[in-house]
């Protein structure tokens, strides 16, 4: 029996419960165990009074944090959870069995209604932190946005792929990898799935991956992580990056509906979004004067950002707002650029990129790709870089790749900015930044 299903069951009968002390309060004549397991938590009655010793009940009442089976009677009581209670019969109290040994006094107060703790306190003590309802309710959030990503798209008609995570060469730049030894030979963690995903298009035409990305940057921010889960699409056949953006909008709406019917957003007391069927779209070089920032700005400032956000829901009353046309010299090599006057140029000042902002924070890059075996031959070479060293990557697009466009969500960036968490790590079970790599 779980707790969460208690309520439902007629007064009288017996069930047995497994879980944790959640709580053990002690009065003169009873004693409360709160029990918690992995749906909700339920009353346990044990009394002291009436020929029950005081010092009988502490062996029978383990400390808390200790897991136990409880075995009992359902009792009506409007006051306890759910509005029922486990009692024993008679005189006789629930039969509660220790399932090990006495737990050690939890390094932070699992029983309270918010944890108070220090952030670098929950982090290093990670496994019991976790164990708070609300704390667990944050990744409840992130398990559904999971499966309404995944739902979203297998309806779609996209297939879910695995790509290595240990890659011979960088996919966006040298500079930001983790470098590792691959059995004397240098490899390195993957920053993405980038090209894998792009190549896998040729092969089922709409595919999605959900997994770490490894970023050697040396942030030291509330937004960035060494580690993430990065949830992935790629698909062909587009006309621009507007199909990709509308695939974006369906992944999110999916993802959003997927939270509200867990649960975990109203436990949490969080607003899940309404996602527009259309999110407002400002070009780069709009956003940058509606910002007041100059013309020649490579990028938007995190102040542009919440800026815009504040623009899109004062205008159009949306948590969301797309900045396509972002410059070809911030975006990578396999970008497509902006038409001019309708035609492909590779002098093109502007890409055909986007980036989506959630409630004034970048959530979402994304947009078309290169499709043309010349134009990534020449992307590459106006780098400076031989193409040979990408032989592997170029392959398929020497035997014919359909026009295609993708993107990339940051799982943790949208649990924080979900839940108002104002630091990545809240979210982050086990988090890897530039200070911690344990636990």
């Amino acid at each position: 029996m779980l707790a969460r299903d208690l309520p439902g069951v007629p007064p009288g009968s017996r069930v047995r419960l497994q879980g944790w002390v959640h709580r053990r309060r002690e009065l003169a004549t009873v004693t409360f165990l709160v029990l918690r397991d992995r749906t909700d938590l339920a009353q346990v009655v044990v009394r002291t009074g009436a020929g029950h010793a005081a010092s009988d009940v502490l062996p029978v009442v383990p400390p808390e944090e200790t897991t136990v089976e409880v075995t009992g009677t359902v009792t009506a009581n409007p006051q306890a959870p759910g509005g029922v209670e486990v009692t024993g019969v008679g005189d006789a109290n629930p039969l509660i069995t220790p399932l090990t040994d006495p737990a050690e006094t939890p390094p932070v107060e699992l029983w309270r209604p918010a944890l108070t703790a220090a952030l670098p306190t929950l982090l290093d003590h990670a496994a019991v932190a976790w164990r708070h309802p609300a704390q667990k309710a944050r990744w409840e959030v992130a398990a559904a946005s999971l499966r309404g990503f995944r739902a979203t798209l297998d309806a779609a008609g996209f297939t879910e792929v695995c790509t290595p995570k240990l890659v011979g060469t960088a996919t966006e730049s040298g500079a930001n990898v983790f470098p590792v030894d691959y059995f004397g030979r240098p490899a390195y963690l993957a920053q993405s799935p980038q090209f894998y995903k792009q190549q896998m298009v040729g092969v089922f035409e709409r595919v999605y991956e959900v997994g770490p990305v490894f970023r050697a940057e040396p942030h030291d921010t509330v937004r960035h992580l060494a580690e993430y889960r990065s949830l992935d699409v790629e698909l062909g056949f587009v006309r621009d990056h507007r199909d990709v953006l509308a695939v974006l909008r369906d992944v999110l709406a999916g993802m959003a509906d997927a939270v509200r019917a867990s649960g975990a957003a109203d436990r949490l007391g969080v607003d899940v979004p309404q996602v527009p069927d259309k999110f407002p779209v400002l070009h780069f070089a709009d956003a940058l004067e509606l910002v007041g920032a100059p013309a020649d700005e490579p990028d938007l400032a995190p102040e542009h950002e919440r800026a815009l956000g504040e623009w899109a829901w004062a205008e159009h009353g949306s948590d969301f707002v797309a900045v396509e046309g972002y410059p070809m010299a911030k975006r990578p090599f396999y970008t497509h650029p902006e038409p001019v006057d309708g035609q492909e140029s590779g002098g093109a000042r502007w890409s055909n990129s986007f980036d989506l902002l959630f409630r004034g924070l970048e959530l979402v890059t994304g947009g078309q790709r290169l499709h043309r075996y010349a134009d990534y031959v020449a992307a590459i070479e106006a780098r400076g870089e031989d193409p040979a060293s990408y032989a592997t990557y170029l392959e398929a697009f020497r035997h014919g790749m359909p026009p295609h466009g993708g993107f990339a969500i940051g799982l943790e960036r949208w649990v924080a900015r979900l839940v108002g968490a104002a630091n990545v790590r809240e979210v982050t079970p086990f988090p890897r930044d530039l200070h911690r790599l344990v636990p």
